[in-house]
């Protein structure tokens, strides 16, 4: 099974580093869509079908925490995984984001991670692919 994605973050920077990671991980990819800011994100949504969000909270417009809330709100999307991926962090809001039914990644990450936590989410199966473009060291951390 491809994974359909949306990624959503202000950053073009961290956007590009999360599909790179992607595209490195050795999981299966079909459609990647890229959205600046939760509203956008919510009408990529609208227009495609994703088997996987990853956003980050802080954002205009519409920001993470409400942009998954659309998500979980709406039964056509309330299924689809949905990992936050983001600086913020506190305790809180990261057993908030668990409650809604969300993964949380930390920024910085290690690919690895990011991949752990869209196999948990997903239900894929690892097939144990070591990518090799990961460096052992952690220098591939973003």
């Amino acid at each position: 099974m491809a994974l359909n994605v949306l990624i959503v973050d202000d950053s073009a920077v961290m956007r590009t580093m999360v599909l790179r990671t992607l595209r490195l991980s050795g999981l299966p990819l079909g459609e990647v869509h890229e959205a600046p800011d939760g509203q956008a994100g919510l009408e990529v949504l609208q227009a495609h079908w994703v088997d996987l969000v990853l956003l980050d909270l802080n954002m205009p417009r519409m920001n993470g925490e409400e942009l998954l809330g659309e998500i979980r709100g709406n039964p056509e999307t309330a299924s689809v995984a949905v990992i936050v991926v983001s600086t913020e962090g506190s305790d809180a809001r990261i057993a908030l984001i668990h409650k809604l039914g969300a993964g949380f990644v930390h920024k910085p990450f290690r690919p690895e991670q990011l991949r752990a936590e869209i196999l948990q989410l997903t239900g894929m199966q690892d097939d144990a692919h070591e990518t090799s473009a990961v460096a052992a060291d952690g220098s591939g951390d973003f």
